[in-house]
This record gives C-alpha cells, sequence and structure tokens, in this order.
C-alpha cells in the first residue's frame, strides 16, 4: 500500500508449528524441516525514493551488521543491476531475536517493497532466490500463510491455511544472544540424537491439507528439547504458563519466545491479561494471517 508517496509493507512474524533437523549438510549448515505459520504481529516497512540505501529503525537495541533489511536492500540492488536506492525505515512491534522472524520479515517485506518501488515487476518466486541468500527464514516470509519449509529454508511448499484460530505467544524475560550470534549458539548445540526424518511435519502437513484440524500434541520443536541450556531460566518461564493453566506450549523458532493454541477466545484473552498485565510480562494474543491480508 502506498501512503503519501512512501510504500507500506507489514511485516508479519511467524511461528513453527514443527521444527525438525534433518542433518548436517556439507557446507556446515543443518536441513531443517518445519510447517510455518505466519500471524498478524508484525513491524511496519516504509519505504520511499532515495539516492542511496538508506535504513532506519526506531530500535536502537538493532545492530547494523545485524539488520536484514539492510542486507535485503544490498542484495536486490546489486542482482537487479539497478543505480536507484532507497530510505527504509522499520518501525519494530516483532520482538527482536525471540524466534518469531522479525528480522526476516522485515528482509522481506524490504524485498517486496523496492520490487514495486523500483517498478522490477518480479514475481514471488523471482523473489525467492534473493531472499534465500539473505536468510533462512526470508523466503518463506516473501508469501507467508501456512507452508512446509526444507532445506536451509529455500523449499517453500505453500499448504492450506491451518484450522488454528488463534495463538499466545510469550517471550520469556530471560538473557540470550542477539542477531545471527543466538542461532549459531542455537545450532552449536545440536548433535546428532536430534536428527529426526521429518515424519512429525510430514505427518501435520498431511493433516492441514486434508482439512483436519490441529491438535497441540501435533505440534514440535526439536530445540525445545535444549532450551533451558540455550536460555537459563526458560524452564521458569514454561512453568509460569503451566501455572495459569497453559499446558501445551511450543518453543518459536531457535526460542527462546513460546507459543500455546488457547482453546477458546475468551480463554485466550485470559492468559494474555495474566502474563501482560498481572505479570508484567510480553505476550501477544495473535491470530493466523494468510497470503492474500498481505501489504
Amino acid at each position: 500500500m502506498t501512503d503519501q508517496g512512501n510504500l507500506v509493507e507489514k511485516a508479519y512474524a511467524k511461528v513453527n508449528l514443527t521444527l525438525e533437523i534433518l542433518g548436517k549438510r556439507r557446507d556446515g549448515y543443518h536441513d531443517l524441516l518445519s510447517v510455518m505459520q505466519t500471524v498478524n504481529l508484525f513491524d511496519t516497512v516504509t519505504l520511499s525514493k532515495a539516492d542511496s540505501i538508506v535504513v532506519e529503525c526506531d530500535d536502537s537495541d538493532i545492530d547494523a551488521d545485524d539488520n536484514l533489511a539492510t542486507k535485503a536492500a544490498i542484495e536486490l540492488k546489486k542482482r537487479a543491476g539497478v543505480s536507484e536506492g532507497a530510505k527504509i525505515s522499520v518501525a519494530k512491534r516483532i520482538p527482536v531475536s525471540a524466534g518469531l522472524g522479525g528480522g526476516s520479515a522485515d528482509a522481506a517485506a524490504t524485498l517486496r517493497g523496492l520490487n514495486y518501488l523500483w517498478n522490477l515487476g518480479l514475481s514471488d518466486d523471482d523473489l525467492l532466490e534473493t531472499a534465500a541468500s539473505v536468510g533462512s527464514d526470508v523466503p518463506f516470509l516473501i508469501n507467508g500463510g501456512t507452508a512446509l519449509v526444507g532445506g536451509r529454508g529455500e523449499e517453500v511448499i505453500p499448504i492450506p491455511s491451518a484450522r488454528i484460530p488463534r495463538f499466545l505467544i510469550f517471550k520469556p524475560a530471560v538473557e540470550y544472544q542477539t542477531g545471527s550470534t543466538k542461532t549459531a549458539s542455537a545450532f552449536s548445540r545440536v548433535d546428532k540424537s536430534m536428527y529426526t526424518v521429518g515424519n512429525l511435519t510430514h505427518k501435520l502437513a498431511a493433516r492441514i491439507r486434508s482439512g483436519g484440524d490441529c491438535p497441540p500434541e501435533l505440534f514440535f520443536n526439536q530445540f525445545q528439547t535444549i532450551a533451558e541450556d540455550i536460555y537459563p531460566g526458560w524452564a521458569l518461564s514454561r512453568e509460569r504458563l503451566h501455572n495459569i493453566g497453559v499446558n501445551e506450549v511450543v518453543l518459536c523458532g531457535a526460542g527462546p519466545s513460546i507459543f500455546a493454541v488457547p482453546p477458546s477466545k475468551e480463554i485466550g484473552t485470559a492468559w494474555h491479561l495474566l502474563l501482560s498485565r498481572t505479570y508484567g510480562e510480553e505476550a501477544f494474543l495473535v491470530e493466523p494471517v494468510s497470503p492474500d491480508l498481505e501489504g
């Protein structure tokens, strides 16, 4: 959408309904398999024409070297061979380095926005190769919705919308590294005993394709088995959720955020109010987002 000559893109967060680690690749990265879902927690990316690439963010804690919006803009400019620049302003609402794909969402929104701003005429599929070079979650977040995602994130297969009305997302107040350092630290703790063949993910994807419901017991994240090692105190935050009646919880990405599926809107609202107002925690009650709602 446009706003007084500016182009405005919503950068939606994601949750991983499943996240399995299949093994280590020759390039040193890991092959993953995940069912991903975008939700209506979003950053706002505003773009306008400029002589050079200028990226601004209202969160001073985001290191310029770790800003994926900058990387995305530079990479697309190089690949498209354009001489123009752009001013890119990011208004953050997604917690930083929390496993919700905030930086990747900003990068995907930047690619979509620059495609229009620079009149490149690229399809979403055309953007995927550039997106994959920027970050593992960026290809999925070009379109969002519900998808089966594999490889390093470059293999994105859209599937019908999951039958999940809402999510409660909770970011624990634990100490952790930010940016690429956090992700590298998480993967450094992965060993062969954590590898699977992807059966849980394929089972959930098949259930979604058939129009079935998504019971929480089908959700899974391999990183959850080592979450306390990565984020000391994480288990105490999980216990706080259990104490208010949230029993089935799942790690978001490589963490530390957690999501749960409330059994009703009323219960979800109660959980959210308890966490955010009574305990002063960072929590969000959100709904899934389909591709046709983006932009």
